[in-house]
């Protein structure tokens, strides 16, 4: 197994994507490579904290690539968008690609560099902390909120059509 951290605006919206993709096996949402240790949701959405929501993929390499992730990743997301994902706004929102060693590092360089006007960050982990209880799984679990019927079913009708 090995794990991949993504992140691409709210967090709901990657990991319903990432639910979808073969050779995913476990995922949880979280935030990651801010100030304060042990975030909460509400400490994240004040902008301050410099967290990113993030989702943590464990996936089978033998089923889906570390590149395939990435692929999946900048055509479900702008990656040309700062800081912001459709009407989601902040720092906590932006394009990020958190890679654990120098083979991930190298592989998210070279598929973002093919990405004209890409401001995708690209940095090393620091570190994960899961979300609450009720972030995961969101909209599987969910799935008739407003929230997931605008913004998230459209992109996974879009992707998975």
């Amino acid at each position: 197994m090995q794990t991949a951290y993504l992140a691409g605006g709210c967090f709901w919206c990657v990991e319903a994507i990432f639910q979808r993709v073969n050779g995913v096996k476990e995922l949880k949402n979280g935030y990651c490579n801010g100030s304060t240790q042990s975030p909460t949701y509400e400490a994240i959405c004040t902008g301050q904290t410099g967290h990113a929501e993030v989702l943590k993929i464990e996936y089978d390499e033998s089923e889906v690539s570390y590149e395939s992730l990435l692929e999946v990743f900048v055509e479900t997301h702008n990656p040309m968008s700062l800081n912001q994902q459709g009407a989601d706004k902040g720092t906590q929102y932006r394009s990020a690609i958190f890679y654990t060693n120098d083979s991930q590092k190298q592989t998210a360089t070279s598929v973002i560099a093919g990405i004209k006007g890409a401001v995708t960050e690209i940095t090393k982990l620091d570190v994960f902390y899961p979300a609450e209880a009720y972030h995961q799984d969101y909209f599987n679990n969910n799935a008739n909120q407003p929230y997931c019927q605008m913004v998230i079913l459209p992109k996974i009708n879009k992707y998975f059509k």
